[in-house]
């Protein structure tokens, strides 16, 4: 209940549908009761004998029913049509809900997160809301006011056989294991189709590897086997739904052999008329009915509860990286950074910085270098607070990050990240995405400063050229440029380039070298690179080894001491 709660309190923008939906619900199951007290009056006539000289009695009651029957049909029309509108605008609002709460989640939770899996989230979970809003409940409720109905009338024809027929009710309560059952293996359904989900999203994106390392088959039969597991789950759940439904059926069958023994018993006493067991068989049905469909209800609520569980689960998880509730608007900053006594580890893995400080004063173009693995990008991911550190401040403009709003902060960085991302989009979509009032102008001269602009210009379509998911059409170093004009473009205090030059030949890197040398000085240029003959003209170049800074200086400098860096620039001239 705690769920269907909560989701009916999201549904409140479109409760007068519900409310429309729930009183033609309860008109038309009005109708359905009424329906056996005329065909009784009209038994009760040939009974006694009245139907030739009430003829034009029973034109009149068979025209009100057809009337009945024409408005009951108005009325389903009306909780059908308005109850999946209801549904699927809740259904709507709880998918950009997860996808806004997935935005807000901190780096770390997706970690051990597949993009299917959170897709299925959003998709497949959300979805089941549907079925449970525009079918289970309004069933459930039109089951509820049926039964109280056809009870209370039934008492009023006849008690003691309303009373016998309520014998095979109790045994109803056995039918809650198979209910707890079906939740569990639904549960497990929607978390096998997300597996799967995950594992297909994540072969569609390495066709290109499956493809030339000859693992077709080895894939085919890893995607068969969640395949089947996912199959398994849901025959497991419908093995339960199986028995449900029979043993529902049986226990109303029960009550069909009481009537058809005791209510002729009771009429050969003189004290129920046949028309009075004609309606009392009649309703039964409608008693019964609701209880015999208690599996397709029961299949709809739990497969929706096992989503909604999925969903909330998501929604209720806070994201670690937030606003402080001081936290503050930075405002336009110069570019100043400062790392003071920084240590940091992912969960509880070893330090990958361990007490790292320095300064970079504005306007400085600073190289960060070292092995792999010594903690490089992760001082941009600090920087940016994609992370916080475990210990000591990050300081810009003498302000401690955390002490930011999110928002500001990263209004004064952009970021070249090693591993490119590009929207199936145009060139030029790509290129302004970080920057909605630039120009064509800006957009063709941050393209000129990342060396792009040429090969843009020599394409059929130029800047509107679709480049595809993830800029498939694109060479990696093509990627790059348009990556690193996408960041000048924004015009931040801080760009920060990580490996911005790992994807790009020889004469793509001195062309991006230039355009690094064009715009340092003008902002604050962090420059994470393995090539070291990128970072040669940098103001300060920060050595990175065991977590630790071990050197710092330009590279005259770091030449001449002939330490870690002066043997890093030996084997790559080597190479």
């Amino acid at each position: 209940m705690r769920h269907i709660i909560r989701l009916f309190k999201l549904a409140k923008p479109w409760h007068i549908y519900i409310i429309i939906s729930t009183i033609a619900l309860f008109a038309a199951s009005a109708i359905n009761l009424y329906t056996p007290i005329v065909t009784r009056e009209i038994i009760a006539m040939i009974e006694s004998g009245e139907y030739i000289s009430g003829m034009d009695t029973v034109i009149k009651m068979a025209l009100f029913l057809l009337l009945l029957f024409a408005l009951r049909g108005v009325c389903l029309f009306l909780t059908s049509y308005l109850s999946h509108v209801a549904s699927w605008r809740l259904v709507a609002k709880i998918r950009s809900m997860l996808y806004n709460h997935f935005q807000k989640l901190s780096m770390n939770y997706y970690h051990d997160k597949q993009t299917g899996q959170l897709m299925s989230r959003i998709v497949a979970d959300t979805a089941t809301f549907e079925s449970m809003i525009a079918h289970a409940i309004p069933d459930l409720v039109t089951n509820i006011i049926t039964l109280v109905g056809v009870l209370v009338i039934m008492l009023i024809i006849n008690p003691i056989l309303a009373a016998l027929i309520c014998i095979p009710i109790p045994f109803l309560a056995l039918m809650l294991f198979i209910l707890r059952k079906l939740r569990k293996y639904f549960r497990v359904g929607q978390e096998k189709i997300a597996e799967l989900n995950g594992m297909l999203q994540d072969n569609f994106s390495g066709m290109k590897e499956i493809q030339v390392f000859n693992k077709q088959i080895y894939e085919y039969e890893r995607i068969d086997h969640k395949s089947k597991d996912y199959a398994t789950a849901l025959i497991k759940a419908l093995f339960y739904s199986g028995i449900l439904n029979p043993a529902v059926g049986f226990i109303a069958s029960i009550g069909t052999i009481i009537v058809l023994i005791a209510g002729p018993m009771l009429a050969i006493s003189g004290g129920l008329m046949i028309s009075d067991i004609v309606a009392f068989l009649l309703y039964l049905g409608l008693f019964y009915a609701p209880i015999s469909q208690l599996t397709r209800i029961a299949e709809d609520m739990q497969m929706a509860l096992a989503g909604a569980e999925r969903v909330f689960e998501v929604l209720d998880t806070s994201p670690t990286i937030k606003d402080k509730i001081s936290a503050s608007d930075a405002g336009k900053l110069s570019g100043q950074l400062c790392f003071k006594n920084v240590s940091f580890g992912y969960k509880n893995e070893m330090k990958v910085l361990d007490n790292v400080s320095f300064n970079v004063n504005p306007g400085e173009m600073v190289a960060i270098v070292g092995p792999t693995g010594v903690g490089k990008t992760t001082i941009s991911a600090l920087i940016t607070r994609f992370y916080d550190p475990d210990a000591g401040q990050i300081l810009m403009d003498d302000i401690d990050i955390s002490d930011m709003t999110l928002s500001s902060l990263r209004d004064n960085l952009s970021l070249v990240l090693q591993d490119v991302f590009l929207f199936n989009g145009t060139i030029y979509e790509n290129i302004a995405y970080g920057s909605e009032t630039a120009s064509k102008e800006q957009i063709k001269k941050a393209a000129a400063i990342a060396c792009i602009d040429e090969y843009i210009e020599s394409l059929p379509e130029g800047y509107e050229t679709v480049i595809g998911e993830r800029g498939v059409r694109l060479s990696g170093g093509q990627k790059q440029r348009i990556s690193i004009a996408r960041s000048v473009l924004r015009n931040s205090p801080i760009l920060i380039l990580d490996e911005a030059t790992s994807a790009v030949d020889t004469e793509t890197e001195l062309e991006i070298k230039k355009a690094i040398n064009s715009i340092a000085g003008t902002r604050t240029l962090i420059v994470i690179a393995h090539r070291l003959s990128t970072v040669r003209q940098a103001d300060k170049i920060i050595v990175l080894e065991n977590g630790c800074i071990v050197e710092q200086g330009n590279h005259e400098e770091l030449i001449k001491k002939a330490g870690t860096y002066a043997k890093l620039c030996g084997i790559q001239e080597l190479a």
